[in-house]
């Protein structure tokens, strides 16, 4: 069973939309940091700001996220993970 991590790496990945066999440490960091900038967009942490030249897709926070402690991040994260995914499963 993948662990949360692993779960918003792909996450970013999807939405990067963009593969290639290896990323560096740094690249995969800034995946998981997309990961987490897709899921909070959902609830209006973070706006869409489009793509750099490179492709990346760049997010801007909008509002302080309200979830004090890692449990409480993480349950938030959880929930937006099963609304992403249910999303992708409704555009099939």
């Amino acid at each position: 069973l993948p662990d949360l991590n692993s779960i918003i790496f792909l996450i970013g990945l999807q939405e990067l939309g963009i593969l290639q066999d290896k990323f560096e440490k740094e690249e995969k960091q800034d995946l998981m940091h997309l990961g987490v900038c897709a899921l909070l967009s959902r609830r209006g942490y973070y706006t869409w700001e489009g793509r750099d030249q490179d492709g990346w897709p760049h997010y801007r926070a909008t509002k302080q996220i309200e979830a004090v402690g890692v449990e409480e991040q993480e349950k938030l994260l959880k929930e937006e993970i099963v609304g992403y995914f249910s999303g992708l499963v409704n555009q099939i």
